[in-house]
């Protein structure tokens, strides 16, 4: 069908709601281009860490220990990531999405022209590292925010039964983003020598970035409202307005997340570090498998997305709940310094993985009330994704310097079955109407 495809008869809109959306394939665009734009941006820094940590960490500590500086910064930069879920979210609900994206996409821009010019710990000494936290700091603000404003602004765009299918386009964009990322990478370590690579090679992937972020804020400016700014100061949601509206819905958030997050930032940005520090994996080729693994991750999602318009979001969410609670710790210990080996574990992580990224917009959305949806996703979710996600490589690397590696597969898997138990108790929102 198409994304066009008219919705059908519906009842007559409130009064205050936004008009019909007239052209789909312009918020589908609007929506995807500027998602892909902020996680290749927020992710590039997870491929490049390793080119560019002894360049602005101060020197004398060994690969393992720059490994740990660098993503100990990324996991700050998830720090800021509830208050920008929180800020823009609720920005969002009072002002409109549009807004609200545009907001997003010019944060990241700003953060990513500040890496492509950071100057190296030779130059300004500490000041170079803190400088780095800073910049992770307003990223963190952007990308915090950018989940729940273009997922709902991505549902609330889509005909009532392909809800599923829209959702899905969140992580499609989200994915080509980072296959982006990992593509620019790739291709730089291929083409540049490791001297280069070291001294200014990966200052190029992040001048992309700046230049990517113009194009996103150009093409989310002319996009249609899907929800009306609130004129009368007394209508507009204050702060944590969801909480005591939403609050199971909040927590129901939390579950679902809880488990998906480190799954997701394991699977699909940790493991080839994790490869090359488990078995010694050679880093190009480890980029290379990371980039074929994405590709095929982001061809399913529409795929589970229109499965889910046909039998529910929770099959899919059982699937990759259990999947990921048994399959976690078996799947880590086959990883050997095999191309095929890592190609096919990473891919057969990427099919479970879909189970919940195809459909978590759709779910998280028909949860909310229209008034706080945005924020109720965005703080919850976000909140959820900084303790557990963003800390999930830097605590993998932790276990592995330790000589505990192994205990990282379990940590896993005990996430994932608590969120499991979530999926198997919420109700079925598939046919939901949103509120």
């Amino acid at each position: 069908m198409s994304v066009d495809a008219a919705p059908g008869p519906s009842p007559a809109s409130p009064p205050g709601a936004p008009p019909p959306v007239k052209n789909r394939r312009r918020q589908l665009l609007a929506a995807s281009a500027g998602n892909l734009v902020e996680w290749y941006d927020w992710l590039a820094y997870a491929y490049l860490a390793t080119y560019f940590a002894d360049q602005i960490f101060p020197p004398g500590g060994g690969p393992v220990v720059l490994a740990l500086s660098s993503f100990a910064v990324f996991a700050v930069g998830f720090a800021a990531r509830p208050a920008g879920g929180l800020l823009l979210g609720v920005l969002a609900d009072r002002r409109g999405r549009r807004t609200a994206m545009t907001a997003t996409i010019a944060l990241m821009g700003a953060g990513q022209l500040a890496m492509t010019v950071l100057p190296t710990y030779d130059q300004i000494g500490m000041a170079a590292p803190v400088l780095l936290v800073v910049i992770r700091l307003v990223q963190g603000l952007s990308v915090g925010g950018e989940f729940a404003v273009a997922a709902v602004f991505l549902v609330e765009s889509a005909p009532p039964r392909r809800r599923g299918l829209y959702s899905s386009v969140s992580y499609v964009s989200a994915n080509l983003g980072q296959l982006l990322a990992a593509g620019v990478a790739a291709l730089l370590a291929a083409q540049l020598s490791t001297e280069q690579m070291h001294s200014w090679g990966w200052r190029v992937a992040f001048g992309i970035g700046v230049v990517a972020c113009l194009t996103g804020f150009w093409v989310r400016h002319g996009t249609e409202e899907t929800h009306p700014a609130l004129a009368e100061r007394a209508a507009r949601p204050r702060l944590f307005d969801f909480l005591r509206s939403n609050p199971r819905e909040a927590a129901l958030i939390v579950g679902m997340t809880l488990g998906a997050t480190v799954t997701f930032y394991t699977w699909t940005t940790f493991l080839p570090t994790y490869a090359e520090l488990a078995v010694g994996f050679d880093p190009a080729s480890a980029l290379t498998v990371s980039t074929l693994a994405l590709a095929f991750f982001t061809a399913i999602q529409p795929l589970a997305g229109l499965l889910s318009d046909r039998i529910g979001r929770k099959p899919l969410l059982i699937a990759f709940g259990v999947g990921f609670t048994v399959l976690t710790v078996p799947m880590l210990e086959l990883l050997s310094d095999s191309f095929w080996s890592l190609l096919l574990i990473s891919c057969a992580g990427m099919v479970l993985l879909t189970g919940y990224t195809a459909v978590s917009a759709a779910v998280m959305a028909e949860l909310f009330p229209a008034r706080v949806r945005t924020a109720g996703i965005g703080l919850p979710y976000a909140a959820t994704v900084a303790a557990f996600g963003g800390t999930a490589p830097y605590l993998a690397t932790a276990l592995m310097d330790s000589g505990h590696g192994e205990w990282f597969g379990w940590y896993v898997s005990g996430l994932t079955l608590i969120s499991t138990v979530v999926y198997v108790t919420m109700r079925e929102t598939k046919g939901a109407e949103l509120r």
